[in-house]
Formats: structure tokens, C-alpha cells, sequence
């Protein structure tokens, strides 16, 4: 009699999405503040995507803000240029907060690190500036 052959075990795919780190308390504060504002400009949705409330104008999307966990730290948010215009890119390098590294799968995506409130105005700017450059945008 010949020996049962053993069942071929598939090889486990890696996975391809980051590990999310959870985020503060804080930071849900900061969040649900900063998606208090985003609601209210024109033309923009949120929906939701795994642990994040993204943003879109129209159909761009230019922004996601953590609810539960986020990408590069436990106090980031996350936002688009698809393509980023010089004079931002230069304003990006010099801003210690902004991360050209992060994580995220596809290209334009940016995060900024928020440290304490009064870092909200300048993530302000950097969503405005994000969905001001959406609006050329069909995707």
C-alpha cells in the first residue's frame, strides 16, 4: 500500500495593507472637530473606508481622517494631490509635521502629524489646499 499523501499547503499570501496604529483620544477629538469643518464646505461627501471617514469633492477624494486607527502615527491625517502642485511640494518639505513617506498605497497621498490643537489650523490649511486641488479631478 502506498503512504496517503499529505494535503499541499498554499503559500500564504503577504499581506499588502499596512498595519493600522490605533490612535488617541485625543486625536478622535481632533478628528470628529476636523470633520465637523469638512461637512460643512461645498460640495464634498464623506463616506466611510475601514477606520477612516474620507472626503470627497465630487468623486476625488482628498482627504481621510482616523476614527480608530490611522497609517503613520496615532495622531496623523491623511490627505491627496494627485499631482501636488511645486509651490506646495516646497511648503510640504519644509513643514516637519507633513510626512512624503507614509504608508498608504498610490501616489499623492501625504499625512500630517498633529501635536497639539492648536495644529488644527494648519491641518486646515493643508485640507484646504487638498480639496481646492480636487476640484479638477474626476477620480
Amino acid at each position: 500500500m502506498r503512504p496517503k499523501k499529505k494535503p499541499r499547503q498554499r503559500a500564504r499570501k503577504q499581506s499588502i495593507r499596512p498595519a493600522l496604529i490605533p490612535i488617541t483620544p485625543e486625536m478622535q477629538h481632533w478628528s470628529a472637530l476636523l470633520e465637523g469643518e469638512l461637512k460643512t464646505w461645498p460640495d464634498v461627501t464623506a463616506k466611510r473606508l475601514f477606520s477612516f471617514r474620507s472626503f470627497y469633492r465630487g468623486k476625488a477624494i482628498f482627504a481621510a481622517l482616523p476614527r480608530s486607527r490611522s497609517f503613520n502615527s496615532a495622531t496623523s491625517i491623511i490627505f491627496k494631490f494627485n499631482p501636488m502642485p511645486p509651490v506646495l511640494v516646497k511648503r510640504a518639505q519644509a513643514d516637519a509635521r507633513v510626512n512624503f513617506n507614509t504608508r498608504i498605497s498610490g501616489t499623492g497621498w501625504l499625512s500630517f502629524e498633529l501635536k497639539s490643537e492648536a495644529d488644527l489650523r494648519d491641518a486646515l490649511w493643508w485640507l484646504n489646499r487638498a480639496y481646492e486641488c480636487a476640484k479638477g479631478r474626476t477620480r
